[in-house]
């Protein structure tokens, strides 16, 4: 099953979305970690590792009714930043050293 696990203070939830077995406690040992949320922040925060919730989804864990939510939730647009291309220095001639010309010459 996949769930969320409280880990914030009291009276600031914070939340991990754990793979965990059924019958386990709301908080026990988890499978794995496969993302936060945090229901703080304006806009509410949530990361997720979509590639690793398809892969157990497809393994027959099911979902909670709040972590289904989340996961169809669409995907926040990211704001368009203007792309510059980088300033790149040009390329310096290799310079040889004196001492070595010397060297080479005797």
């Amino acid at each position: 099953m996949i769930r969320l696990a409280r880990v914030g203070a009291r009276k600031q939830p914070h939340y991990r979305v754990v793979v965990i077995e059924k019958d386990r406690a709301r908080n026990g040992r988890s499978v794995e970690v496969v993302g936060t949320y945090n229901p703080r922040t304006t806009p509410p925060s949530l990361n997720l590792k979509r590639d690793r919730i398809s892969f157990w989804v497809g393994n027959g864990a099911l979902l909670s009714e709040r972590v289904g939510k989340l996961f169809a939730a669409p995907l926040p647009e990211v704001a368009a930043v203007p792309v510059t291309a980088p300033v790149v220095a040009p390329a310096a001639e290799p310079v040889a050293e004196p001492a070595a010309e010397a060297a080479t010459a005797v």
